[in-house]
């Protein structure tokens, strides 16, 4: 049984492997034309490949400065959109409170406009506020100041009337005054002194907005408190921001620096004073008796004297 097996196994090596030399010469052949036909077909496909690449290479690289600036211009008008979008969220947060930044800034727009004003009371008592720039010449400058700060000097005789800017002393003169708006006007002996813009009145200033109050007294150069506007009428503007006797007189003003109103202590329109919330005469008030103001914003002139 072993050997015709073994037979067998023998005559399939017989039919594989050639046992002449011409029969070995002719396998190698084969071989190498299949190997040959092999390498032919991966370069084949190699080129392909390398041509492919390169094509497509060459199509990015000829697109490639186009698409790189809209992709910049993307991202620009992203950004811009992003930062917008983020003023827009953070403009609650700035009306709620003022950095210390923006006072120092506000202070330093209008400290060459705000003078301080010192005199006595009919009690003999020092009365003090402040008082700003609405026009100015070469020789004069016209200055609204409180009705109250001064009441006692609008009496003769009576008390001296002082008014500086910083460690100056300047001359000035009682004009004429307002006794129901809580408002006086001053002519200061000193000329080309800056004036403070007038806002309009349409309106001057919205219920919740931002406003500040200036006084005339300050290592700065001034001082500044901030609050908020409760309400606004004909009558003049309700608002929170604390008036101290050095600020009543002075100017309330936006964010931009005009003035919208008059600080006073003093003045309470409905016939009775509160508690925290003050009323402020509007500015454009002045133009009533103690300014000449033919456009309502710009002052021509003082009132009439008394």
């Amino acid at each position: 049984m072993a050997t015709p097996r073994a037979g067998r196994s023998g005559g399939r090596r017989h039919l594989v492997i050639p046992k002449t030399v011409l029969g070995l010469a002719v396998l190698i052949l084969a071989f190498a034309v299949g190997t040959a036909a092999s390498g032919v077909a991966f370069y084949s496909y190699y080129e392909f490949k390398k041509d492919t690449t390169e094509e497509r290479v060459a199509t990015f690289v000829e697109g490639f400065d186009k698409r790189f600036k809209t992709a910049t211009d993307t991202i620009r008008a992203e950004r811009e959109n992003a930062l917008a979008d983020i003023e827009k969220e953070l403009e609650p947060l700035r009306r709620i409170q003022a950095e210390g930044g923006t006072l120092e800034a506000l202070v330093e727009k209008v400290k060459d406009s705000v003078f301080f004003v010192s005199t006595l009371d009919e009690a003999g008592q020092p009365s003090v506020g402040t008082a700003f720039a609405v026009a100015s010449d070469s020789e004069q400058s016209l200055l609204v100041t409180s009705y109250a700060t001064v009441k006692a000097a609008t009496r003769q005789p009576g008390p001296a009337l002082k008014v500086r800017q910083g460690d100056t002393e300047i001359k000035a003169e009682l004009w004429t005054w307002h006794e129901e708006r809580d408002l006086a006007l001053l002519v200061l002996a000193k000329g080309s002194v800056p004036r403070l813009k007038l806002a309009s009145n349409d309106p001057p200033i919205n219920t919740g907005e931002r406003l500040f109050a200036i006084s005339g007294l300050g290592t700065a150069g001034g001082a500044v408190a901030q609050g908020f506007v409760a309400d606004v009428s004909a009558a003049g503007i309700q608002h929170d921001a604390a008036i101290g006797q050095a600020y009543q007189g002075g100017p309330l003003v936006n964010s931009e620096g005009e003035v919208v109103a008059v600080a006073s202590r003093s003045y309470a329109p409905l016939g009775f004073s509160t508690d925290g919330v003050y009323f402020a005469p509007l500015v454009s008030a002045a133009c009533e008796k103690v300014l000449k103001c033919p456009s309502g914003t710009e002052v021509s002139g003082p009132g009439a004297k008394r």
